[in-house]
Parts: structure tokens; C-alpha cells; sequence
């Protein structure tokens, strides 16, 4: 649900499904997320925009990669945050689609 070209820390992701402190179990199911075709979890960074330096699908050069091929701007090794994480509107549009989708089950 993270936008192309856009990224989000791990803490964002955890205030996506209500508690921020749990990024920790945010960054354990992306690592094991089974293919990254259908959730692309090379859209979560770290706080500081760094990318995992154990990104399930090949290390931090794959999901560079795949970021710089979506249009997201590096600088001194990290993303640049301040042009690519998701914007507030974009938090609360996936949060309203999280919250369509659940209410749904």
C-alpha cells in the first residue's frame, strides 16, 4: 500500500496496525514475507532511510535497486526522506484502506 516511489520507516508501518514501538516485529514479518511481488516490503527503510542489511530478497544492493528503479533518490547512502517517505496524506489514506479492509473480515 506504500505508494511507488515513496518508502516508509518501519515505525510507520507499526502505527499502521496501531503501536509504532512494535517495529521491531514489523521488520520479523517482512523479513519472512513470502514474496515480495505481492507485498513489496523493499518500501520499508529505517527511521534514518537506510535500507536492511538483511533484506529477504538479496541484501540492501536488491532492495536499492528495486527503490531506484521505482524513482526513489539516494543521497550519501541512504534514501533521501525528505522527498521520498510517505507523506501524512499518504499515511492516512493507507490507514483508511487498512481500516476498509479489516472491517471487511
Amino acid at each position: 500500500m506504500i505508494p511507488r516511489g515513496k518508502v516508509a520507516s518501519y515505525s510507520q508501518v507499526a502505527a499502521l496496525v496501531g503501536n509504532c514501538n512494535l517495529r521491531r516485529y514489523v521488520g520479523n514479518a517482512l523479513h519472512k514475507n513470502p514474496s515480495n511481488s505481492v507485498t513489496p516490503c523493499h518500501r520499508v527503510v529505517n527511521a534514518k532511510g537506510f535500507c536492511s542489511g538483511s533484506f529477504a530478497f538479496g541484501g540492501s544492493g536488491v532492495q536499492r535497486q528495486k527503490l531506484e528503479a521505482e524513482g526513489v533518490a539516494f543521497t550519501k547512502g541512504h534514501v533521501d526522506m525528505e522527498k521520498h517517505a510517505i507523506s501524512q496524506d499518504d499515511f492516512d489514506a493507507i490507514s483508511a484502506r487498512l481500516q476498509e479492509i479489516t472491517s471487511k473480515s
